[in-house]
């Protein structure tokens, strides 16, 4: 494998990862909650770090970026449009950029609707992509600062990306989304399977992401807003995807 990928838990439910270039051994780490867990990953694993990658500004994923940042030395990559509201960044960037972590190419996705200015880290080599609070585990984030229709196009770029690509997401929401998923397609056997292996996990303590592209697309009800039968069970056959999307989430919002 190209990329060795360690999840972090960090705050309540927040997980940061570490990516290893295993060629040049360059290492990164997306999102920073906090830093004691990172810092003390890298420590255990007797890792440097070369490179912070952030995905967005809400506090839950920079809180800790200042302390990492003056302890490791690690350059700092972010969004050109979220730069003002951004800790410093070494490494502006927008969709289409590219930048390498040793000899991976990563590129650059602009995931907006969440907040305006989220990007994605999207390492196609290796098919691995950091969603943060954009896509998730059978969910997606609450779209502040975007419209429904933003968000909906963020949810076609996942689409688009190939079925066996993994999605690294930002939170452990996936059995709350699960439930929630239920009341939209309650007979979808993919999910009720998918479900099965969630509470597995969880019961073992064990992280529910990353999930792939296929398998959120098969039973994330915010991945299926396009889809005829889904629809149907909104009650909005006739209406366009994006306002089905936009259905769905105000659903999951008073759920």
């Amino acid at each position: 494998m190209p990329l060795q990928i360690i999840t972090i838990p960090c705050l309540a439910d927040n997980y940061a990862y570490l990516i290893r270039e295993t060629d040049t051994g360059q290492v990164a780490v997306v999102d920073v909650p906090e830093a004691g867990p990172i810092l003390g990953a890298l420590n255990d694993l007797d890792w440097p770090l070369h490179q912070i990658l952030i995905t967005h500004h809400h506090y839950d994923h920079i809180g800790g970026l200042e302390e990492l940042r003056t302890t490791t030395g690690a350059k700092v990559y972010g969004a050109t449009v979220d730069s003002h509201r951004l800790p410093k960044l070494d490494e502006a960037l927008t969709e289409g950029d590219t930048f390498k972590l040793g000899n991976e190419v990563c590129d650059i996705m602009d995931v907006s609707g969440h907040t305006i200015g989220h990007i994605a880290f999207l390492f196609k080599n290796a098919n691995a992509v950091f969603s943060a609070d954009s896509l998730m585990a059978l969910g997606c984030g609450r779209v502040f600062e975007g419209d429904f229709a933003m968000m909906w196009g963020t949810m076609l770029k996942f689409k688009a990306l190939p079925d066996d690509t993994l999605v690294y997401s930002g939170h452990e929401y996936t059995m709350s989304n699960a439930k929630f998923a239920l009341t939209i397609e309650p007979d979808n056997a993919d999910l009720k399977t998918r479900i099965a292996d969630i509470e597995d996990k969880r019961a073992n303590n064990i992280p529910t992401v990353p999930a792939s592209i296929g398998m959120e697309k098969a039973t994330n009800p915010f991945m299926r807003a396009d889809l005829p039968k889904v629809k149907a069970l909104v009650d909005m056959a006739e209406a366009n995807d994006a306002a089905v999307f936009g259905e769905i989430r105000i659903r999951k919002d008073r759920f």
